[in-house]
């Protein structure tokens, strides 16, 4: 029946965490990370063994047998991420395309399943400019017959230097995220000319959230996909994917969907009853609106990510 778990989780910096509140010049930072494997302690701090132990295990969680990540530093990174913490996990298929982020990070996909063609857009322009922050990449399955392409992304960042509320700051980078929603509708468009009869899904970090001031309008008001976090969970109050651990914010707004699963149309006619699971076992003890079980190692500061996985069961 071509049964499948897909899910989508930012790792939070695979191996080496960006400081941001480095007082420290763009030039400065891209300076010192042209070498990706050396750790510059004045803008980077590495991740403990404890925190990829619980990445892993939030990843087994998730119980996915293909895995859009988001934040890993380079493919070797990977290799060794799924050698030391999920070798019995069954993730023998993976893919990495260093992008375009000055910190290094880049999305990737691990999977149960081969897969075959696989395409970057990262090269995509808008003027002298790169669309994606970091890439959108395309995979493309065959899964018992039936073909699937995922398209992995993460979209530029709300984070911008100075001192601008977070939802100034939000407006201020909206206009990147706007470009980037349209340019992956235009891809789907290209390789699907009647996409809502297609088998695909678009995935990944997209950095804002769904409502009426979000950056993600073309996504969101689509008819090609559909949300399934914001249209088959219930309860409003359960949506939210990532936990924002700053007092700067008052709580409600600590607690938002920015990570997010669309199904095609096509297939989330075919799956009716396919409702996503968010997975928050991994976050901070901050997090105090999810009072759920927490794996074993969790504190206010180590966590899996501040992200939590989010999978949804389907078949083609």
């Amino acid at each position: 029946m071509g049964k499948i778990t897909i899910a989508t989780f930012n790792c939070e910096n695979l191996f080496r965490r960006f400081k941001f509140n480095s007082n420290i010049s763009k030039e400065s930072v891209e300076k010192k990370l042209k070498d990706g494997f050396i750790i510059d302690k004045t803008i980077l701090s590495t991740v403990t063994e404890t925190e990829r132990e619980l990445t892993a295990a939030a990843i087994k969680a998730s119980k996915a047998d293909i895995v859009c990540l988001q934040e890993i530093e380079n493919m070797d990174t990977l290799k060794n991420f799924l050698s030391a913490y999920l070798s019995s996990a069954g993730y023998k298929y993976k893919m990495l395309i260093d992008g375009n982020d000055p910190r290094l990070i880049d999305v990737a996909l691990i999977s149960k399943i081969p897969f075959g063609n696989v395409k970057t857009h990262q090269y995509l322009k808008n003027g002298s400019s790169s669309v994606f922050s970091r890439d959108c990449l395309e995979v493309e399955f065959e899964i018992e017959g039936k073909p699937l392409t995922v398209f992995v992304n993460h979209f530029k960042s709300m984070f911008d230097q100075g001192n601008l509320t977070p939802a100034q700051k939000r407006a201020k980078t909206a206009a990147k995220r706007i470009l980037q929603s349209n340019a992956l509708l235009s891809i789907i468009k290209q390789k699907f000319p009647e996409p809502e009869k297609a088998a695909w899904i678009a995935l990944g970090d997209l950095n804002d959230y769904p409502d009426s001031k979000s950056a993600l309008k073309t996504l969101l008001n689509s008819n090609w996909m559909e949300n399934v976090v914001q249209t088959r969970i219930q309860d409003e109050s359960e949506r939210w994917t990532h936990f924002w651990d700053t007092t700067s914010v008052p709580v409600e707004e600590r607690y938002k969907q920015i990570d997010y699963i669309f199904l095609s149309k096509k297939i989330a006619d075919q799956n009716p009853a396919a409702i996503p699971v968010i997975v928050r076992n991994g976050l901070s003890t901050k997090a105090t609106k999810y009072a759920g079980v927490r794996f074993d190692g969790v504190t206010d500061k180590k966590t899996a990510s501040d992200h939590c996985p989010v999978a949804v069961t389907i078949t083609l």
